[in-house]
């Protein structure tokens, strides 16, 4: 799955376009590694997000392609 669809399914980040233009950014993080939108995320994977000052991690679960409000906090657990 796409990372700025997973950051909007996941319910992360609200919506996908506010996800992609995070991701061109260079404000997220897989595994360490710079992120753009488009690279693919995996069950494991650690994703960090810096919003402003704080930095978030949370590590993936589950993917699903569409997820309800409880399903969304079953997806990942923020570390």
């Amino acid at each position: 799955m796409r990372l700025d669809k997973y950051l909007k399914v996941s319910r992360i980040i609200k919506r996908r376009t506010v996800a992609n233009e995070i991701c061109s950014q260079g404000r997220v993080q897989i595994n360490g590694r710079a992120a753009k939108p488009g690279n693919a995320v995996k069950a494991g994977d650690i994703i960090t997000i810096q919003f402003g000052d704080r930095v978030r991690q949370y590590e993936v679960l589950a993917l699903n392609e569409h997820a309800g409000r409880s399903d969304a906090q079953e997806m990942y657990r923020e570390i």
